[in-house]
């Protein structure tokens, strides 16, 4: 039984995409791996964007969203089997959105902390430019 356990939870391994949670850094933007800002309009107003990363809000100002339309927009952007990163304010909604876009077959990073970790760190993000 626990030989089919083990096997059983091997199996399930390979099912999922790799999720990866790492701190958010200026060697990861530096890295060339496309970073998907998860934000809202007014939080990339305000503090501006990582360079080179691609805007898609998943949760509104209310706290809404709708992940197919989500899922839609990021599809123009990434592929499945390239692994790419998301950011948030603190990390918060990134740990949410990578899990559920894991569990889709995506390869994804969570950049802990998000820009709040990053610009404390002495990063400085470029204005947003609509």
């Amino acid at each position: 039984m626990t030989k089919i356990l083990l096997l059983i939870s091997l199996f399930s391994t390979f099912l999922f995409a790799e999720l990866r949670h790492v701190d958010a850094s200026e060697e990861i933007v530096k890295s060339g791996m496309k970073i998907i800002d998860i934000r809202t309009l007014p939080e990339w107003k305000e503090t501006g964007l990582v360079e080179n990363a691609i805007p898609i809000t998943f949760f509104d100002e209310q706290g809404r969203y709708n992940a197919e339309t989500f899922i839609k927009e990021l599809d123009k952007h990434v592929s499945k089997d390239k692994e790419f990163a998301l950011i948030c304010r603190t990390g918060n909604r990134t740990s949410a959105v990578s899990e559920l876009l894991s569990k889709q077959g995506y390869k994804v990073v969570n950049l802990k902390g998000g820009m709040k970790s990053l610009m404390s760190k002495g990063y400085t993000p470029e204005p947003y430019k609509p």
